[in-house]
C-alpha cells in the first residue's frame, strides 16, 4: 500500500528574531517594502511580534526578545541558513535596494542552475538571498 504524501501546499511564513526591534522594523518596512499585518507587544515576555507581508505575499514574523544570542557564523550556522526571495528582475531589485541605502553583494551565478542571485543582510546579519526566476 503506497504511503500518502503530506497535504502541504507551501511555506506559510518565516520567523526571525531581532536584537534591535525598531531598527529591524524600519529595515523590513522601508528597505524590503513590507506591510504590517499585525503588531503586538507582549509585556510578560518584554517581546514584540510583528507580522509582515513582503511583496509577492511572503509572510514574515519578526520577534524581539531581550538579549538574544548572536548568530554564530555567516551563513553556515546550524538552523536557518538564509531567507531566499524570488524576483523576476534581479537587476531592478538590487538597484531598488541600493537606492534605499541597502548594500547587496555583487550578483553571482549559481554554478549548478545557472540562475543569478545576490545576497544582502538584515540589521541582525540574517542573510537574505535574492534569486532570479523566470517570468
Amino acid at each position: 500500500m503506497p504511503e500518502e504524501r503530506l497535504p502541504l501546499v507551501g511555506v506559510h511564513h518565516v520567523a526571525l528574531i531581532t536584537a534591535d526591534y525598531p531598527r529591524a522594523r524600519r529595515f523590513y518596512l522601508k528597505v524590503m517594502d513590507a506591510e504590517i499585518l499585525h503588531e503586538t507587544y507582549r509585556e510578560s515576555r518584554d517581546s514584540h511580534k510583528l507580522d509582515l507581508r513582503l511583496p509577492g505575499g511572503i509572510r514574515l514574523e519578526l520577534f524581539s526578545f531581550p538579549f538574544p544570542p548572536p548568530r554564530p557564523s555567516y551563513p553556515e550556522a546550524c538552523g536557518l541558513r538564509h531567507l531566499a526571495l524570488a524576483t523576476p528582475d534581479l537587476d531592478a531589485c538590487v538597484a531598488g535596494l541600493e537606492a534605499r541605502g541597502a548594500a547587496p553583494e555583487p550578483i553571482r551565478v549559481d554554478e549548478i542552475t545557472g540562475a543569478r542571485f545576490a545576497f544582502l543582510s538584515d540589521p541582525d546579519g540574517t542573510p537574505i538571498e535574492l534569486y532570479e526566476v523566470g517570468p
